[in-house]
């Protein structure tokens, strides 16, 4: 997976907000904010992993099972391409 070009995410007081940027402001039209663990994967998947190199990276991060890690960042995969920011 790999997140679109055009999207970034700030901190903003504490918070990670998705941003668009450019042309992508047109297509973007929500707001989307991440918590730790989302902003992980984001970075992650900005940088191109797919989902089980993505897994070791979760697992290794986090006391979290293989297969609790799988189903989140599946769950985590489908919003993303829900909202358009990934392909």
């Amino acid at each position: 997976m790999k997140i679109k070009d055009g999207f970034l995410v700030r901190n903003v007081a504490g918070s990670y907000i998705v941003v668009a940027m450019g042309e992508k402001t047109v297509d973007f039209n929500g707001i989307m904010t991440l918590n730790e663990t989302g902003y992980f994967l984001w970075e992650l998947f900005a940088k191109g992993s797919d989902k089980a190199s993505a897994v070791k990276a979760m697992t290794a991060e986090y006391d979290v099972s293989e297969e609790q890690a799988a189903a989140d960042i599946e769950r985590f995969m489908k919003q993303l391409e829900d909202a358009s920011l990934a392909e």
